[in-house]
């Protein structure tokens, strides 16, 4: 799969780069097709401490909390082990994708919360993916089918 990462805002596109970034408004000419943009383990049953602090772990409740049908909580934390939020080293923000297609991006201020985010979708069905942009260590990401619990 193609990705494409806009140089202003690095919000990730997934097969062709948009006319325009849904998150800064810049044009086509700003994206740049980066095949290794997205991190991925290299061992996905033995995961490194540095992978623990960064893949993100995703969280689908069918119960919402606040609307009673059609709705669906999504919910997200970086790293099985919580990566720091500190000056130096912190998750800059979060991007969520249904079926490849950006829906969001949460923007996290160091050292004030924690690097997790939660919405409520108003789709049951498709592939969420969530990816978590480390401002030392780059860009994380992980995909879960809404109907699966977690990940």
């Amino acid at each position: 799969m193609k990705t494409f990462v806009c140089g202003i805002c690095g919000h990730i596109s997934f097969e062709y780069a948009p006319v325009e970034c849904p998150v800064c408004g810049m044009s086509i000419e700003n994206f740049e097709n980066d095949p290794a943009v997205i991190k991925t383990p290299a061992d996905p049953d033995n995961l490194t401490d540095l992978e623990k602090k960064h893949i993100p772990q995703l969280v689908i409740d069918k119960q919402c909390s606040l609307i009673e049908e059609g709705c669906i909580n999504v919910s997200l934390k970086v790293g099985a082990e919580e990566h720091v939020m500190e000056s130096e080293h912190f998750i800059k923000y979060i991007d969520f994708y249904l079926d490849t297609k950006y829906v969001s991006r949460f923007v996290l201020t160091p050292k004030l919360i924690h690097p997790a985010a939660s919405f409520h979708m108003n789709m049951v069905e498709g592939k969420i993916a969530a990816i978590a942009h480390c401002n030392v260590h780059g860009s994380w990401m992980t995909e879960l089918d809404l109907q699966q619990k977690e990940h």
